[in-house]
């Protein structure tokens, strides 16, 4: 019997490898492409290219040793010990206050800002190792400090050098926590604001939980900044059907986002701290003004938390691409029904977790303790294999926040929607996590275009809009492009009238951003989920029927064997497909079984490709795997 950990690890290696060999391809046929464009104009360009050529190596060259002799530069994903060296460098350079090293300094601090998607976390003095941190055993001994020690003074002086140097370089310095006791130490936040909407760093957060664990609430509380009145006031404003007001259930998947300004601190409503909840529902933000106003946007999918709408769940966590999973857990219930599943979809699907314990203010202490037990026994366990953080700090959420995903860890954050405990520590959180967009090992800008339907709408005086991600790629207004497959398995073309990212007109979008596209004369009944959109070419995509995937079956209560139905997730695809024959010995699969498994889709063809994970279930039957190869 195959285990999950085996098994995760090779779906890993097997995406990898298959994602490699299509970026190579792509590389290929476009530098063919290039070669042949290019045949032409050198033709024409004659003697001169020569000249043009010795031109365009000494930019080269000139572009290569534009940092020679600088500072040494970490992007987002280096190694904190880099990071380290780098605030160390940085402290030293601003605390001499000598005018050549303040220059050093704001050069080294433009050219991390610009690695780093225009923001940086500078962490002064020495500050416990992380490992004892996140444990809670912080000491006074010297060998469990790293960093260059420094006193009050120093301390000051380095954040008013810092201050002034950011403020030369048009971005906003703030904050995030200060110690000024035994080993005084702080971080701040460099932070410049983007130039407009199109480039606003963006970090999508899926929220499951199970039934009645305060999800919308605690959604509504960090978005609106109205703390809830203990019977669900904060939730009315996120909810869209009537019936979901009446039974105080999510049914559909709610998008809810929050903004960072320049400064770090949330964007709310003028009216957060009104007690009326007319004035709360009817004083929304919109999102255009958020957007505007914002230097960092967290998008929230508000997943329902019941049973019987856990394929809705399932589709939001697959064709979403979520950077992490918010877990919330109620504090008088703990960890039961659907939050274990949806714990174990994440954890199949690779996602990083966040617990958020809820309802502290009204959980006896001792009901508290076994939750917050429960939650960390689960974690370690060797299904999760996760160390969970428990944030009691602002310094244990900033540390955390910047370890978070490269390392096995899940921060646990004990919060109260009514007396607004353990907010402030989730928004900071929230705050200093990496853009969604910043992961170039998912999402890559210079291959060829490929965007995913998630959602159709029909807008009046607009027509037909879609909405989805940009998997790869980049469009712009007025290009032309196919969509489909359809129920035939065919391509048609049209163009992009205009795009909007968070309800604001944007000229262009780039991998990982989530935007929608308003499309020319095609009609609503001819586009659907699932869908996919990419750039117009003599050869369209082939769509595909049958495909052979390694599965791991789950959970079952008997049998599977051929002709078995069951619905597949498979990013933004979602439909039921057949088991038509499987490599098993005996012909049939039980739980804990493994195979490589041949699927027909049942209704019509779809756009795969090899090495994208899929999950299928019927029921409480589940299988985890990932397409081999394309029939």
């Amino acid at each position: 019997m195959t285990s999950l950990r085996t098994f995760q690890s090779e779906i890993d290696q097997i995406h990898h490898r298959e994602l490699a060999k299509q970026r190579a391809q792509a590389a290929a046929d476009r530098a063919k492409a290039d070669k042949d464009s290019s045949s032409h104009s050198k033709k024409a360009a004659g003697k001169g290219s020569g000249h043009a050529r010795k031109e365009s190596t000494d930019a080269a060259d000139v572009s290569n040793g534009s940092n020679a002799g600088n500072e040494p530069i970490a992007s987002a994903d280096g190694d904190a010990t880099t990071l380290s060296d780098i605030d160390e460098r940085l402290q030293t350079l601003l605390l001499s206050r000598l005018p050549e090293n303040l220059e050093k300094a704001r050069n080294l601090i433009a050219s991390l800002l610009t690695r780093n998607r225009g923001e940086y976390v500078f962490r002064l003095g020495a500050h416990p190792s992380a490992t004892k941190l996140f444990a809670g055993q912080v000491s006074n001994e010297k060998e469990e400090w790293q960093g260059a020690p420094c006193n009050v003074e120093e301390l000051d002086i380095i954040v008013q050098e810092a201050q002034a140097a950011v403020d030369e370089l048009g971005g906003k310095t703030s904050t995030l926590f200060e110690s000024r006791t035994d080993h005084p130490r702080a971080a701040l936040l460099l932070r410049l604001p983007p130039p407009d909407v199109a480039l606003t760093p963006e970090v999508r957060c899926a929220v499951v939980g199970n039934v009645d664990s305060g999800k919308s609430t605690t959604l509504g509380v960090l978005t609106r900044g109205a703390l809830d009145d203990g019977r669900g006031r904060a939730r009315v404003s996120l909810f869209r059907h009537k019936h979901e007001v009446e039974s105080g259930r999510t049914s559909s998947v709610g998008m809810e986002i929050l903004g960072f300004g320049p400064t770090g601190k949330p964007i709310l409503p003028p009216t957060a701290h009104s007690t009326d909840p007319e004035t709360i529902r009817r004083e929304k933000m919109g999102w255009e003004e958020i957007s505007r106003q914002a230097s960092k946007i967290i998008s929230f999918s508000d997943l329902a938390g019941h049973e019987r709408y856990l394929k809705t769940t399932l589709y939001g966590l697959t064709s979403g691409s979520p950077s992490c999973v918010i877990l919330i857990v109620g504090g008088n219930a703990g960890l039961i029904g659907m939050s274990k599943e949806h714990l174990a979809i994440a954890l199949a699907l690779s996602v990083p977790v966040v617990v958020c314990i809820t309802k502290i203010d009204m959980t006896p202490p001792n009901i508290l303790e076994k939750t917050v037990e429960q939650v960390s026994k689960i974690l370690r366990s060797p299904g999760c294999r996760k160390t969970p953080v428990f944030v009691k700090s602002m310094e244990t959420a900033v540390a955390v926040a910047q370890a978070f995903g490269k390392e096995r860890l899940a921060p646990v954050f004990q919060t109260s929607n009514v007396t607004g405990e353990g907010l402030d520590f989730l928004r900071t959180f929230l705050n200093l996590l990496p853009a969604s967009e910043s992961d170039t090992e998912k999402f890559i800008t210079d291959q060829p275009l490929e965007y995913c339907v998630t959602e159709v709408y029909s807008v009046p005086y607009v027509g037909t809009v879609v909405d989805g991600i940009v998997n790869s790629g980049s469009i712009k207004a007025g290009d032309a492009v196919l969509f489909g497959p359809d129920s035939n398995g065919n391509f048609h073309a049209t163009s992009v009238k205009s795009i909007e990212r968070k309800r604001a007109r944007v000229p262009s979008a780039e991998a990982g951003q989530c935007v929608s596209l308003a499309l020319k004369r095609v009609r609503r009944t001819e586009v659907r989920k699932g869908m996919v959109l990419v750039h117009k070419t003599e050869t369209p995509p082939k769509a595909v029927r049958q495909f052979e995937g390694q599965v791991l079956i789950l959970y079952h209560n008997t049998t599977l064997q051929r002709n078995y139905q069951a619905m597949l997730h498979c990013g933004a695809v979602r439909q039921t497909v057949r088991i038509i024959s499987m490599d098993h010995p005996q012909g049939i699969l039980r739980t804990g079984d493994r195979a490589t498994v041949t699927f027909e889709f049942i209704s019509h063809p779809e756009y795969i490709k090899e090495g994208m994970k899929l999950l299928f279930r019927e029921g409480k039957t589940k299988g985890l795997g990932v397409i081999t190869r394309l029939l």
